[in-house]
């Protein structure tokens, strides 16, 4: 064969060292075509190995004149050992005779026709293959675009998860301020009307009159406050040292704030924090309070403070403010 048989043969896309073992076995390309295609799942050391065995049984089969191989199993008539060998792989055929017929080359016709047949089972393959590849980058997409719908069905759930917490922070915030605040207007309110009733009380005290019905639960304070309006009425004690007395048993303090609009006094219970002293003073103002700062002893107090009494912050009995 001429080396254009062999240029075509690499440009089909044969291994170059099985075309060049085949032109050198065959008389013309399409010989070498189905050469190539018999032995196409074989190795070079497998075909180099083999051609040994077959020329050593060719001697033998010379002498026995045989002329060919057959398989019992399918009938096929196979040139020598190689050629059977090859079948038996590829069929699972195992039952191989000797005969003495001479199996005919291929004629002309039937050269181009198997060589049609190859070219058309290899564009077949190679089209399965492309055909393949298109298959599974679709399943590859499709793997993906799931892969990131749950990914951001997972955030979007999170999100919503932080959105409601943030919310419930926020509705007990809110809550706990109004609650603060209706202590404090119930603060306020009790102020006012214990104010009244010492009102009335040194009103009826001084015309001689008396003193209008206590309602439930001041007498403990009105009976306090007669003890006081009576000694301050009494006649004069003689005078003597005097004791201060100690801040521990004030129940009540008296604050003066220095406010933006103005100066603003106030008397709150002992244990009221100074968050609720903030909101008061807020509702005075119509501003939010960010802390206070006390003139002497010098002291600021911001929110970290706000949790504490007036009483563990030793604003009892009386203390001046600086609202800010």
């Amino acid at each position: 064969m001429s080396t254009t048989d062999l240029d075509q043969l690499i440009d089909m896309g044969f291994d170059k060292e099985k075309a060049e073992l085949a032109v050198k076995k065959s008389g013309n390309l399409t010989a070498a075509i189905d050469w190539l295609d018999k032995n196409a799942d074989k190795s070079i050391e497998h075909i180099k190995a083999e051609d040994t065995q077959a020329a050593e049984e060719k001697s033998a089969e010379a002498a026995a004149q045989a002329q060919s191989l057959v398989c019992n199993d399918c009938g096929k008539k196979m040139r020598g050992v190689a050629e059977a060998e090859y079948h038996a792989t590829k069929s699972g055929h195992e039952n191989f005779s000797e005969s003495t017929d001479e199996v005919k080359p291929l004629t002309e016709e039937e050269k181009k026709q198997k060589l049609q047949d190859l070219r058309e089972k290899m564009a077949a393959k190679k089209a399965q293959l492309s055909e393949q590849d298109k298959i599974d980058a679709k399943r590859n997409e499709q793997i993906s675009r799931k892969k990131t719908k749950e990914s951001e069905d997972i955030k979007e759930q999170l999100k919503v998860k932080e959105q409601i917490k943030d919310a419930e922070a926020k509705r007990r915030e809110k809550q706990a301020d109004i609650d603060a605040k209706k202590r404090i207007q119930a603060k306020i309110a009790a102020d006012k009307e214990e104010r009244r009733l010492k009102a009335e009380q040194q009103k009826a005290l001084r015309a001689g009159q008396a003193p209008p019905p206590v309602p439930e639960g001041k007498h403990e304070h009105l009976y306090y406050l007669d003890r006081k309006l009576t000694k301050s009425t009494a006649a004069p004690q003689p005078t003597g040292p005097s004791t201060s007395k100690p801040a521990s048993e004030y129940t009540e303090t008296r604050l003066r704030f220095q406010t933006p609009s103005g100066n603003v006094m106030k008397t709150f219970p002992v244990d009221t924090t100074l968050f609720e002293v903030a909101s008061a003073v807020a509702d005075e103002i119509g501003q939010d309070v960010e802390s206070f700062t006390q003139t002497f002893p010098k002291k600021v107090f911001d929110k970290e403070f706000f949790g504490e009494t007036l009483k563990d912050l030793k604003m009892v009995p009386s203390a001046s403010l600086i609202v800010k």
